[in-house]
């Protein structure tokens, strides 16, 4: 599904060029659940924006689906993340004014999908989280647990191949943690495949596989237990 192989990145930052990932190899299978751990500098989350198509990288090769990544146009990148990618974000990234089905309906919107059919199936996604009696509910009235909930309802609106979870877990107790690890595992278990950026030991002790990121190069990666 996903296949990296010596992917490098770097960024300017006036006269100085810092190297973030410095050949990078990554090989993550359909049905997989992994996590990508590191600490804070060491490329986890630049690795997680160039497998979402959000930034681009300098060298190596990067195959999504079987298709090279590096050759797309603006537009074909946008359309690859809306067609193959669902996004998961620590802040939720929920839009304030809308309600929660329309949150969760919105990538459909951009599919050029009908509003009845992006509502209803908003409305199964949000029963799919355990969240339908809340459709009508503004962010602003939904608790954290809650609204990654809706988040990850979003997230499978546009039936992507790949979910990307950057610190899913990070603005939530760790009880409400557990509930939404519980849940990436439920869709994983359902055929979905995963990619989630931690820096929870217990999160990352919940998905099938651990990478390990050091000084923008994997350090060690294995199977859990």
């Amino acid at each position: 599904m996903i296949h990296l192989q010596g992917i490098t990145k770097s960024f300017q930052t006036g006269s100085h060029t810092l190297q973030v990932l410095k050949g990078v190899d990554l090989e993550v299978a359909k049905g997989d659940l992994v996590a990508i751990m590191g600490s804070s500098g060491s490329g986890k989350s630049t690795l997680l924006n160039v497998l979402g198509l959000l930034d681009s990288y300098d060298q190596g090769s990067y195959h999504l689906g079987g298709q090279e990544m590096s050759k797309l146009t603006e537009r074909r990148a946008a359309e690859t993340r809306l067609d193959m990618l669902g996004f998961v974000f620590q802040s939720f990234n929920l839009i304030g004014f809308k309600t929660a089905a329309e949150n969760v309906a919105l990538p459909l919107y951009y599919q050029k999908v009908p509003r009845k059919e992006r509502m209803l199936r908003a409305h199964a996604l949000l029963e799919r989280v355990g969240l339908l009696e809340w459709a009508d509910h503004l962010p602003s009235q939904l608790s954290g647990g809650q609204k990654q909930r809706v988040a990850i309802a979003r997230s499978l609106a546009g039936n992507p191949e790949v979910i990307l979870a950057d610190e899913p877990t990070g603005a939530l107790d760790s009880a409400t943690s557990h509930e939404v690890m519980s849940l990436l595992q439920e869709l994983n278990a359902d055929g979905m495949t995963l990619v989630v950026v931690t820096h929870e030991h217990d999160i990352a002790e919940g998905c099938k596989r651990i990478i390990r990121l050091r000084d923008g190069r994997v350090e060690t990666e294995g199977h859990v237990g």
